[in-house]
């Protein structure tokens, strides 16, 4: 079954939804020159002097490229066995796809220095929470605050049926 956007948007994790949603509304703000970069790094010396409290939150969401290639490299190492295209034509296999949007950064003259960063965050997230507590003696490091899981967490729902294609086995799930 077809999910419409909105559908989709709003099956994603409130955390979640929200900082991507920050993130995109910001990147989408400074390429369209509403805000410039330098409005949204972090600078403590205008933040304390100045009193631009913004800056301690705007750079969080200011990571655009960094955020999404590191989004890109924990979904590329969960799905191994996907095929993928680029601009048809290079195939390869999803855990070389940020290999390859870097490549294309490179290409393009850009500095891939974001994107290094990207792939080194989302390898060290998809180690510490798909690799390393798999491993003999290997444990999860990695814990949501107890907090965030009471403010965020959905309550299971008792009344929950699943759908047609769910219960005959034709829907395939992520793990």
């Amino acid at each position: 079954m077809a999910y419409s956007f909105t559908q989709e948007y709003f099956q994603i994790p409130v955390v979640t939804r929200a900082y991507t949603t920050a993130c995109v509304l910001t990147t989408t703000a400074v390429q369209l020159e509403v805000v410039t970069p330098f409005q949204l790094y972090f600078n403590p010396d205008l933040i304390i002097r100045r009193y631009q409290l913004f800056g301690l939150f705007a750079n969080v969401f200011f990571l655009g490229q960094a955020f999404i290639i590191m989004l890109v490299y924990v979904w590329s190492r969960r799905h191994p066995l996907l095929n993928m295209n680029f601009f048809g034509l290079l195939n390869f296999q999803a855990p070389f796809l940020p290999w390859v949007l870097m490549g294309f950064s490179l290409l393009l003259g850009n500095s891939i220095v974001v994107d290094l960063l990207g792939i080194s965050v989302g390898h060290m997230y998809y180690f510490l929470e798909d690799v390393f507590p798999n491993q003999p003696g290997g444990r999860k490091l990695l814990m949501t605050p107890e907090l965030l899981r009471t403010m965020f967490d959905r309550p299971e729902d008792s009344d929950y049926r699943p759908v047609q294609e769910e219960q005959d086995g034709d829907l395939q799930q992520d793990d």
